[in-house]
């Protein structure tokens, strides 16, 4: 299967409406029918639709555009990207509705095996607050009584090469310190 730009039906909006290329050309680069492509020129289709640059947005170089624009039957190619689609940095994580009553779990798990999180890391890792993790700890949680420790990454709340990221930080800050790093319990203490 051949890779295709990003929002198909505007690129081809705005190819046929900025370029001279054949609508076989925008159809073969867009994954459409030619037909289709027609018709979205005729008006009949995508009326709405505001044209995506794919040249701005580096799907497609204008010296490529400028060549098939020359030869009919040359197809456009799609540059080759990366990444795409940036990674979000910051932020709190989305937490699908059917795993957020599983976070208290996950953040016992964190307290009982890594005891030297701080609860900025929790907030991060788990996307919680850190109100949460308090009433956690203190055992004060609406839902105390049936809360039991579950590893975040097996629930799907974190990955695993962010849990170990946070507890190499946390390790790292602790020999800073000159502090002694605690052990994590073993995980056949309840761990599932």
């Amino acid at each position: 299967m051949t890779a295709l730009p990003l929002m198909p039906k505007a690129t081809a909006v705005w190819l046929i409406e900025k370029t001279g290329l054949t609508f076989n050309q925008i159809a073969t680069f867009c994954g459409m029918h030619p037909l289709e492509v027609q018709a979205i020129a005729d008006g009949e289709v995508a009326h709405g639709i505001v044209g995506y640059d794919p040249v701005m947005n580096h799907q497609v170089s204008a010296e490529e555009i400028a060549r098939c624009e020359k030869d009919p039957n040359a197809n456009l190619k799609l540059l080759t990207s990366s990444n795409p689609v940036k990674r979000r940095a910051k932020g709190a994580r989305y937490t699908p509705v059917a795993r957020r009553n599983d976070r208290p779990d996950g953040i016992a798990f964190l307290l009982r095996n890594f005891p030297h999180l701080q609860d900025q890391q929790i907030v991060k890792l788990l996307g919680t607050t850190k109100d949460t993790i308090a009433k956690v700890r203190d055992r004060q949680h609406w839902n105390s009584q049936n809360i039991k420790p579950r590893d975040p990454v097996t629930l799907g709340l974190c990955s695993q090469m962010d849990l170990n990221a946070a507890v190499s930080a946390a390790n790292d800050r602790l020999t800073r310190e000159g502090q002694e790093i605690p052990q994590p319990l073993e995980m056949g203490n309840g761990g599932e």
